[in-house]
C-alpha cells in the first residue's frame, strides 16, 4: 500500500511541476506527444487552466486539427518540449 500512495504523491508531484512549468511559458511555442489520438501537437500555449493546456495548434499530424485551439489535459502528455529562446528551435513542418 505505501509503494502504491508513493507513485500517487509522485504522479501529483509531476503533474504540478508540468503545470507551473507550462504557466510560466504561456506565449512560447510547445511541441508536445500524448498517450491518445491525436498524439502530435505542436502550437503556441495560449493558457494553463488548473491541469488543461490552452494550445492554439498550428500543426499536428492530422491536418483537420490544425489551426483550431485545442485543450490538453496535462496528465496525458507523454513528452514535451518548449521553445525558450536558448536551446533548439522546433522546427516549421508546414513546408
Amino acid at each position: 500500500m505505501d509503494e502504491l500512495r508513493q507513485m500517487s504523491t509522485v504522479n501529483v508531484v509531476r503533474d504540478d511541476a508540468i503545470e507551473k512549468h507550462f504557466r510560466r511559458n504561456k506565449g512560447r511555442k510547445v511541441f508536445i506527444l500524448t498517450e491518445s489520438f491525436p498524439f502530435l501537437f505542436i502550437g503556441i500555449i495560449k493558457d494553463v487552466m488548473e491541469d488543461i493546456a490552452v494550445l492554439d495548434v498550428q500543426t499536428s499530424h492530422v491536418p483537420a486539427l490544425e489551426g483550431r485551439e485545442w485543450f490538453v489535459h496535462i496528465h496525458s502528455i507523454e513528452v514535451f518540449y518548449i521553445e525558450t529562446g536558448r536551446g533548439t528551435k522546433i522546427p516549421d513542418l508546414k513546408d
